[in-house]
């Protein structure tokens, strides 16, 4: 089963941290509004976290600023926009999304009005990252008070992104940018969504090339091998190999087994495995990022191995991953296993 000690020791009564000293929560670091947006995802799935759900929601709740506007970063109670980005709220608009449906009413109620509140913001994003987590969010939201404006949102994301890609996409890249960084698995896992949403045939068109090949240069060497965030990679230039981060393994999971779920190939359910086995070693290292005396995640593969910090970003990365492989395959997936 997924280990949540070490998620359970970076957190906080008002929210979860988010850096750490190897092991050891770092309360300098503060929290941060993408961070806490992971935290509650997992913890409605996690058994008992009912009272992690709420304290990450209210989080959430007092990050949003008297404008609207939510902040995603908070130390010693006071919020900054500094780090603010799209993306972070990004993420907060899915886990609101997931949150609006949930039984718990201290969690379901909040999370309703902080979607209504910030939906429209979404409109204004420039970054594409952004957009697919808001996408994704709306195409799996269960609670009907968004009534029409559900669909119509989904609608305008959608045509987004699909036009983001047959502006940018060549016969030989099939992406929609020209260049690949972080996450880049939730693109093409929007397109899936909103297929799977609205039978939209070019939206499964685009998320089946763009993921295959996306795919074709992570798991090249016959394990997934992340791109590094030292350089990335470019079109017609070199891949980063370092440092590789735990939330892309989560990412292209994540990626894979909607493809999985859309359209059935086994194809993309061996690749989600294979990309969750990178966490406990299956990677160019061969090590396992998994800190069993801890419960926490490694930071990162460094080009000397592994970062040694244990932050929340990449133990939130490895349980929503773990949790993804329990909740599609059960028991028949030993994920304390590396190969």
């Amino acid at each position: 089963m997924p280990d949540y000690r070490h998620m359970q020791e970076m957190s906080r009564e008002n929210g979860i941290l988010q850096f750490s000293h190897l092991d050891k929560a770092d309360s300098a670091s503060g929290f941060t509004l993408d961070d806490n947006a992971r935290a509650l995802i997992l913890a409605m799935e996690m058994p008992g976290g009912r009272e992690y759900a709420v304290c990450y929601t209210s989080f959430l709740d007092q990050s949003q600023q008297k404008d609207g506007s939510w902040s995603n970063f908070m130390l010693d109670g006071h919020y900054s926009s500094l780090f603010n980005s799209d993306d972070s709220v990004g993420r907060a608009l899915l886990a609101c999304s997931l949150g609006s449906s949930s039984p718990w009413p201290e969690i379901s109620e909040k999370c309703q009005e902080m979607l209504l509140r910030n939906l429209p913001r979404a409109f204004s994003f420039q970054s594409p990252r952004a957009i697919a987590y808001t996408l994704i969010g709306l195409c799996k939201c269960q609670w009907a008070g968004l009534g029409a404006r559900q669909q119509d949102s989904i609608k305008k994301l959608g045509e987004f992104l699909i036009n983001l890609y047959q502006g940018q996409h060549s016969r030989k890249w099939l992406w929609f940018e020209d260049y690949l960084t972080y996450c880049n698995g939730i693109l093409p896992q929007a397109m899936f969504a909103l297929y799977q949403q609205t039978a939209d045939k070019k939206a499964l068109k685009i998320g089946y090339d763009s993921l295959n090949f996306l795919n074709s240069i992570l798991f090249r060497q016959g394990y997934l091998n992340i791109i590094g965030n030292d350089g990335w990679y470019f079109c017609d230039q070199e891949t980063a190999l370092f440092d590789q981060q735990p939330v892309d393994a989560a990412s292209t999971a994540f990626a894979c087994m909607e493809a999985y779920e859309s359209i059935g190939e086994i194809e993309f359910l061996e690749l989600a495995i294979l990309a969750h086995k990178w966490y406990r070693g299956h990677n160019i290292h061969g090590l396992s990022l998994y800190n069993a005396e801890t419960g926490g995640c490694y930071d990162a593969l460094t080009p000397e191995g592994v970062n040694l910090n244990q932050g929340a970003e990449a133990v939130l990365s490895l349980l929503l991953s773990d949790k993804l492989m329990k909740n599609f395959i059960g028991e028949k997936v030993d994920i304390d296993q590396s190969s």
